[in-house]
């Protein structure tokens, strides 16, 4: 990390097929190797999988799945006097979308489904209808920002 300043925000085109920025990220983060064009693959064919199930616009479903997994609060390690304090602290916008992004692909690639798209596609409903393995990320994250609310004073 450099100390002189922060690094700039790269600019992200918005993807091919529904002209949206934050699917690209979500496409970045997915690929593996550079390999874009299979990352894409996977992500509209668990959206065109969403649709099907979902009877709605994808990019919609996309999106209210992304709200229900992004975090408010988080905690955040803090030493005082010797002691480490887990610290409760809001999170940054950027860095909700971004902990949304990478628990959607962890959860998803923890799932038994056949295929990574099915994965992805039933991650995806779970995540809009509230439940599932990168919901409960959240809800964890929330409760042991919960948990910790005591020790909000040492916020920095």
């Amino acid at each position: 990390m450099s100390r002189r300043h922060r690094a700039e925000k790269r600019e992200i085109l918005p993807d091919a097929k529904y002209g949206d920025t934050v699917l690209t990220k979500f496409m970045n983060n997915l690929m593996f190797d550079g390999k874009k064009s299979i990352a894409e693959g996977i992500v509209y064919g668990a959206l065109d999988r969403v649709e099907g199930k979902l009877k709605r616009a994808p990019i919609e479903a996309f999106h209210e799945a992304l709200e229900n997994i992004k975090p408010s609060l988080e905690v955040r390690s803090r030493r005082v006097g010797g002691a480490t304090y887990q610290v409760p602290v809001e999170v940054r916008p950027e860095r909700r979308e971004a902990l949304a992004i990478r628990w959607l692909i962890n959860a998803s690639r923890a799932r038994n489904e056949k295929t990574m798209e099915e994965r992805l596609a039933g991650e995806l409903v779970d995540a809009v209808n509230s439940r599932g393995s990168a919901v409960k990320k959240r809800e964890d994250t929330h409760k042991m920002a919960d948990a910790n609310k005591a020790f909000g004073h040492y916020r920095w």
